[in-house]
């Protein structure tokens, strides 16, 4: 299942939190060799998990971390303002635009889970009313999310890392959700597991 889990939702469920950050350990600093801060406890975490974000997590089948992603509105700090505004032609602030940041899948999961991710990330989208979201990935990623059915549109490309903005819709929504054998319904409900009947889910307003 998927879960939508704010920062300051995750001592809730603290073996999910801690598997998702040394998941992430693991895969940025271990395999990708990022230059990311861990901790005594194994965590992989930066300024922006201290701005509850709201996290999407793919659980396995046991209840634990498969793949995650995290998401904050680009009227706040964001990855792209701070760290990489050279790749984007013009800085964004708009509340209908959302950034997606750490992408994440644990050792050994497969290509099911990331597709599942993308129709959690989808559906977020869809259900906050967002035009677009905005990341940052190594440029061959690009392949990658187009073999998966949604490829971003790039703005920008430096040094190898590049900078994509990915559109809502409702016919991508079910192109998503096909290739991921999941159904709308399904993936609306596992929103409603967090949110319910709301269709607007605000985040505290950041300056």
């Amino acid at each position: 299942m998927i879960r939508y889990l704010y920062g300051t939702q995750l001592g809730e469920f603290p073996d999910l939190a801690a598997a998702m950050f040394r998941d992430r350990t693991a895969q940025f600093r271990d395999r990708m060799g990022w230059d990311v801060t861990v901790d005594t406890l194994g965590w992989e975490t930066d300024d922006y998990d201290a701005l509850d974000p709201l996290y999407v997590i793919a659980c396995d089948a046991g209840g634990g971390h498969a793949g995650s992603m995290r998401f904050l509105p680009t009227t706040g700090p964001t990855m792209l303002a701070d760290v990489f505004p050279n790749l984007l032609p013009a800085p964004v602030c708009d509340a209908d635009t959302w950034e997606c940041t750490r992408f994440c899948l644990s050792p050994g999961a497969d290509t099911d889970v990331a597709r599942r991710l993308l129709v959690a990330a989808s559906e977020l989208g869809l259900s906050l009313g967002l035009r677009a979201a905005l990341a940052v990935f190594d440029a061959p990623m690009d392949r990658v999310y187009r073999r998966l059915g949604w490829a971003p549109r790039v703005l920008g490309t430096a040094g190898g890392i590049s900078a994509g903005r990915w559109t809502f819709g409702a016919a991508r929504h079910d192109a998503l959700c096909a290739a991921a054998n999941v159904t709308a319904t399904q993936s609306r409900d596992w929103w409603d597991v967090t949110f319910g009947d709301l269709s607007i889910v605000p985040l505290p307003v950041r300056a």
